[in-house]
């Protein structure tokens, strides 16, 4: 069996620790539809600036999104769409949790008496 070593793990690791921030992901998703300046994308998260600014800092250095300067503004995409496979098995799994628990509650409460 192949060992995976902790350089590797630690990479992966580093990976989800940037998908593992609200704002992030709120940014991520503003930009599913297209590239967009600071501005747009405060005004679709209802983030301000400077928190917009750290994160694109952040995801701009992974690779997962681009800059684009034009003329005074400077507009971000998406880099690597397989984010968005990634998060869309990630809901998908959290959808079949909460069927379950939803099926577990209303067993729970057929149980209980009035």
């Amino acid at each position: 069996m192949l060992q995976i070593s902790p350089q590797v793990l630690s990479r992966v690791a580093e990976y989800f620790k940037i998908l593992s921030e609200t704002s992030r992901l709120q940014i991520l998703c503003s930009l599913k539809s297209g590239s967009k300046n600071v501005s747009e994308i405060m005004e679709v998260t209802q983030l301000g600036q400077a928190n917009v600014s750290k994160h694109l800092k952040v995801l701009t250095q992974a690779g997962m999104v681009t800059r684009q300067p034009q003329g005074i503004s400077v507009f971000y995409q998406i880099s690597d769409p397989t984010i968005f496979e990634l998060c869309d098995l990630v809901c998908d799994r959290l959808v079949e949790q909460l069927q379950t628990d939803s099926k577990e509650l209303a067993q729970f409460k057929a149980f209980q008496s009035k």
